[in-house]
């Protein structure tokens, strides 16, 4: 019996407590991680496919620049030959006397290019080869009449490539003598038909022994360096008729501006080549021109044309004018 009562006590003391809480600190519940049952599957979030890659640009073959339709192109030229004569002696073309001048008539069509230099000055092969001629030219091999270059070298080079060397004093290679870039082969003279000493240098395609199988020796060397450095540039010019045929008389300005709006710095009055030279695809051809921009002015026929052009270091600026 009194075991009853204890327990009835405790009963009444546990309901008590239960109905009166002393109040505590409420708990910091972190809920828990969210895991999905087992029985269900998640959805995929929904993607949009991307777009295929275009092609690359280097795969894609640029169109080719076309003088004909755009006032110049640039490119990057034919410039395999190193000059035949090294610095610290003259290595400029001598303008007075370009390829294909006449001097006003007063000469043959010129045939190359000169190198005006003391006597003995080292002359030196344009590139690798071999030689084909070495001596005075007492038979009109390469051009109608004897005697015209005195004492001659002729390289031969690759892709039907040709170099004549005239007017040396001294010669100092043989025929079948295998040459390579920079050899010496002879010195500056005056010998042939010269008028004080001076290289001739001649650049062939094709047949070496027909003198219309020369070209402009300025489209074909590498430029010299500019005084403020880097390679200069170099002109080709291409004035045809409506029938897209190379006029065979004109002659033009070239002007050259710092900026747009200035005046000219440098000018150039150039002739086209005489007629019989007219068998490539230009009729003027001016090398070493420093980078910038340039005027082009020409009276053909009473008609006035004038363009501007782009001359870069290094590079070969090709423009076609077409005339009435």
């Amino acid at each position: 019996m009194k075991q009853v009562f204890v327990v009835l006590l405790l009963l009444l003391f546990t309901v008590s407590c239960a109905s009166n809480p002393t109040p505590g600190p409420v708990p910091t519940i972190t809920p828990p991680l969210f895991v999905p049952s087992p029985t269900s599957t998640p959805l995929p979030p929904t993607l949009t496919p991307l777009p295929s890659p275009l092609p690359s640009t280097s795969t894609l073959t640029p169109l080719p620049c076309d003088p004909l339709t755009t006032d110049f192109c640039i490119t990057d030229g034919h410039f395999v030959f190193q000059r035949p004569i090294h610095l610290p002696d003259n290595t400029v073309v001598d303008p007075s006397y370009r390829y294909g001048y006449t001097q006003n008539g007063k000469r043959d069509p010129h045939t190359g290019v000169e190198f005006v230099n003391k006597f003995g000055t080292p002359v030196y092969a344009a590139g690798d080869g071999t030689v084909i001629f070495a001596g005075p030219d007492k038979r009109p091999v390469y051009m109608p009449f004897p005697n015209l270059y005195g004492n001659l070298v002729v390289i031969q080079h690759q892709d039907k490539l040709f170099t004549l060397y005239g007017h040396l004093s001294k010669i100092l290679v043989q025929q079948g003598q295998k040459v390579t870039t920079g050899d010496q082969i002879g010195e500056v003279g005056e010998s042939g038909v010269a008028i004080g000493p001076h290289l001739h240098f001649e650049v062939r395609r094709g047949d070496v022994g027909d003198e219309t199988s020369t070209e402009n020796p300025e489209l074909w060397l590498i430029p010299n360096q500019g005084p403020a450095g880097g390679p200069l540039g170099v002109l080709q010019v291409s004035i045809l008729d409506q029938n897209h045929k190379l006029v065979e008389k004109a002659e033009f300005t070239l002007e050259h501006h710092p900026e747009m709006g200035q005046p000219a710095d440098l000018v150039y009055y150039v002739d086209i080549y005489a007629k019989k030279m007219l068998t490539g695809e230009e009729n003027a051809g001016i090398g070493d021109l420093p980078a910038g921009t340039y005027r082009f002015l020409l009276l053909y026929n009473g008609n006035r044309y004038e363009r501007w052009l782009e001359v870069q270091s290094g590079k070969l600026t090709e423009a076609v004018i077409t005339v009435k």
